[in-house]
């Protein structure tokens, strides 16, 4: 142990040494006619943790030459010599990772000394099925395998959501068809539609997207996590440590989006999205997003809020919110406060400041807690009033 932590001490004070922000060994899915990467999926993902593990890596590619390189990021084939060479150096670890939860990445290692590590296209170019892939600075991502670790550090709660550069990673991801969790290049589906059809091998595809599902990716780590379609998560959302409950349906959540806590969702959560625990969005309820559209600001949601069915929501929320069923909060709706409801607006939210006339746009009341969103049924005026009511979620949901 002391020989390889005198490793570690020494690689890290050379003078090329440069800190990774992750790293990690990625199975690839190769195009049928391109040989490019259509996915990546990594068994262990490592986020700012296991520097010893990266010096072994890096030190089994001390001459390898990587496939793909910038000042951000790095990729390297994996091939039988780098496995024997990091084994060899991680020996004073292998007993204990044999069938233990120990050691992650040694094990990685272990598993694909088992693996077929590399195969020949057509063009006798060799084509790695392994990728070890360093992530040195968050910038845009250069290639699929970046992006694809980005997604899964989101996903796992390693980092947090919306604060990683997420810049043209549609552009990196090729729209794929998913038999389960093999990509098909939609332009050999095209050209060998005979062929794969007559031989009964055409295969049948779930959807067709950039972007694998949540589930495919990631098992939850916890069992109180339920996910009742799995069409209704997308890589790259985070679900929480607990409790979250997504029903069928109209229900949906999107990547860079997700909630901290115990929530139910049977509506749509749409990317940069942050949702409170406690937090109940009804069915068919929206929340507004920033990829497309005029949305610009990233929407959070507090805890314990309530959004009506069908309600379409375009401003933040505090804590303790309500939105009644059908009705649109959007930036520049205008709702009447009473006077009776603003004095205890402004208990709760003692930087909210009032107008002569009582009447304000949605951007106006973003983030303010204690909320609830109406319109008169009488008049049709939209209203914001001072919540008198805690809408509790049903904890036998969510256990």
């Amino acid at each position: 142990m002391q020989n390889f932590k005198r490793f570690v001490d020494d690689f890290q004070n050379s003078p090329d040494y440069k800190k990774p922000l992750a790293f990690g060994i990625a199975k690839i899915q190769h195009g049928q006619h391109t040989g490019k990467p259509l996915s990546a999926a990594y068994p262990v993902l490592n986020w700012g943790e296991a520097l010893g593990a990266y010096a072994v890596f890096m030190h089994a590619f001390k001459h390898a030459t990587p496939l793909n390189s910038s000042a951000s990021e790095a990729i390297y084939g994996v091939d039988a010599r780098f496995i024997q060479h990091g084994l060899e150096l991680f020996k004073p670890f292998l007993a204990e990772s044999l069938g233990a939860h120990k050691h992650p990445n040694v094990q990685v290692l272990l598993e694909l000394q088992r693996a077929q590590l590399y195969s020949q296209s057509p063009k006798q170019e060799q084509l790695y099925n392994y990728h070890f892939v360093v992530l040195y600075e968050d910038k845009p991502c250069q290639s699929l395998e970046s992006a694809y670790m980005k997604l899964l550090a989101l996903s796992l709660g390693k980092a947090p959501l919306r604060s990683l550069n997420l810049e043209g990673i549609f552009g990196l991801l090729p729209n794929v068809a998913w038999s389960g969790n093999s990509a098909y290049e939609l332009e050999y589906l095209r050209t060998q539609e005979i062929a794969l059809k007559v031989h009964g091998a055409y295969p049948c595809i779930d959807f067709i997207d950039k972007f694998p599902r949540y589930l495919m990716q990631v098992l939850p780590a916890v069992d109180n996590i339920r996910l009742l379609d799995s069409a209704k998560a997308r890589f790259g959302a985070y679900l929480g440590k607990g409790g979250y409950t997504q029903m069928p349906g109209a229900s949906y959540i999107n990547f860079n989006a997700g909630v901290e806590g115990a929530c139910m969702n049977e509506g749509r959560i749409s990317s940069s999205v942050v949702v409170g625990e406690g937090t109940d969005i009804g069915g068919g309820a929206s929340v507004l997003g920033v990829l497309s559209g005029g949305n610009k600001e990233p929407i959070s949601i507090g805890k314990n809020c309530l959004l009506g069915a069908n309600s379409v929501l375009g401003i933040s929320l505090g804590d303790g919110c309500i939105l009644d069923a059908g009705i649109g909060v959007l930036a520049g709706t205008i709702f009447e406060i009473a006077p009776k409801d603003l004095e205890k607006l402004q208990e709760l939210n003692p930087a909210f400041k009032a107008k002569e006339g009582g009447f304000y746009k949605g951007a106006e009341l973003s983030g303010l807690h204690g909320l609830h969103f109406r319109q008169n049924s009488q008049n049709g005026k939209m209203c914001a009033m001072a919540s008198k009511r805690h809408i509790p979620l049903n904890t036998n949901l969510h256990h």
